[in-house]
């Protein structure tokens, strides 16, 4: 079977990390903010061991052939369009999906626009859309992702974060960074020399500024494939009421895990993270 390197949507071009047994039973992994497919590096090996094939997209913003100008490119339609092109490319039926915080988005609403393409959701951090729109109102929520008022500035969020994210690098306050996220120094080292220095963080912001373009019919669907969400007990952007609410627009077989770790699950627990996605996708 010939590896998946690249494939195309909308005139863009998306790297992709395939990896793992050729003939294994494929599991997409869609990377949040403000990484790339490298977020899968100390999971997937995990997978592999259990047979599964991993697929990784570099996803629309970070891949350099995929940055298109403009908020309005980088709205939850146009990225579940990208995820969906990239299973019809692999050719191989319905896949069993994985996300991250901002891919935990894309997957949730990928699976509940076209789930003749999944077969099973694992959701990690991020909750259902709808669920986390509701927290805001009940939760401390509001509180934790107020950041993302911010992010609707122009320019100074990047400058701010460009800052942060080279001072979390720095040798003197790495263990503080490391305490503080789950990653560690070479997890900071290379977000800053591929997402910083690669010049995908502009991009990556993007997806935040395309929220108020929002469908609410797409936003309200719920989600029948069998589904796992997976939270991190120690998660300051996420509230436990964000996982309360989800299971209200899953239809399908769910499950909630709570793991204990911060926000970065995929790589402070990648073996534990990698058992639940492959008993959602056994069972």
């Amino acid at each position: 079977m010939t590896r998946l390197t690249s494939y195309t949507n909308d005139g863009l071009v998306f790297d992709v990390a395939d990896s793992g047994p050729a003939d294994g039973t494929p599991v997409v992994l869609l990377h949040g903010f403000p990484q790339n497919a490298r977020q899968w590096d100390r999971l997937a090996p995990f997978l592999h061991e259990r047979g599964y094939r991993t697929i990784a997209p570099d996803q629309r913003g970070y891949a350099p052939g995929a940055r298109p100008r403009g908020r309005y490119a980088y709205r939850v339609r146009a990225l579940v369009g990208d995820t969906a092109a990239l299973i019809e490319t692999l050719g191989c039926g319905p896949v069993h999906l994985v996300g991250h915080d901002w891919g935990s988005i894309v997957a949730w609403s990928a699976a509940a626009a076209r789930p003749d393409l999944v077969r099973t959701l694992t959701s990690v951090s991020a909750p259902h859309p709808m669920a986390f729109l509701r927290s805001l109102g009940s939760s401390t929520q509001a509180l934790r992702t107020g950041y993302m008022l911010l992010f609707q500035l122009p320019v100074l969020p990047e400058f701010v974060l460009a800052r942060a994210f080279r001072a979390a690098a720095a040798p003197r306050l790495r263990r503080y960074a490391a305490r503080l996220s789950g990653l560690d120094g070479e997890q900071w080292d290379r977000l800053l020399r591929e997402v910083v220095d690669g010049g995908a963080l502009h991009y990556g912001l993007q997806w935040y500024r395309a929220m108020p373009i929002v469908d609410p019919r797409q936003a309200r669907r719920p989600v029948a494939v069998p589904t796992t969400h997976v939270r991190g007990s120690r998660d300051v952007f996420m509230s436990r009421r964000c996982a309360e609410l989800t299971a209200r627009y899953a239809t399908g077989p769910f499950r909630a895990e709570t793991l204990d770790a911060a926000h970065w699950i995929p790589e402070e627990r990648p073996a534990e993270l990698a058992a639940i996605i492959a008993a959602r996708a056994a069972g």
